[in-house]
C-alpha cells in the first residue's frame, strides 16, 4: 500500500508502489534538461491516464448512444454500477481540484 504523508493508505496508480518522492527539480523549467526517473514515471502515469480517460468517454458514450438509461439499470449490476458511480465521482472531484489549482497559478 502507499503511505500518505498523514499516515493513511492509499492505493497509487502503479498498484502498491509509494506516493512519487517530490523531484529535486520541481521548481526548475522542463525544457533544456533531461528527465530524472520519477518524473518518467509522473509522464507514463499521465499517458496511461489520459488513455484511460478517453477509453471511459468513449464506452460512456456508445452505451448512452445505443442503450436507454432505464435498460441500463434494468441489466446492471446494481451494486456495482453504484460503485462505479462512486469512483467517476471521486475522479471527477479530483479533476475539478486541480482545474481549480491550475486557474489559481495563473491567477497569481
Amino acid at each position: 500500500m502507499c503511505i500518505r504523508t498523514n499516515g493513511s493508505r492509499e492505493r497509487g496508480i502503479r498498484g502498491d508502489v509509494p506516493y512519487m518522492k517530490k523531484s529535486n527539480h520541481s521548481n526548475q523549467p522542463v525544457r533544456g534538461r533531461w528527465l530524472d526517473v520519477e518524473e518518467v514515471r509522473l509522464v507514463s502515469d499521465l499517458r496511461i491516464m489520459h488513455s484511460k480517460v478517453d477509453e471511459l468517454y468513449q464506452v460512456v458514450n456508445n452505451l448512452k448512444r445505443r442503450h436507454s438509461e432505464s435498460d441500463i439499470h434494468k441489466y446492471a449490476d446494481q451494486p456495482v454500477l453504484s460503485e462505479d458511480i462512486a469512483h467517476v465521482d471521486e475522479i471527477y472531484l479530483w479533476f475539478v481540484s486541480l482545474k481549480e489549482d491550475n486557474g489559481n497559478k495563473k491567477a497569481m
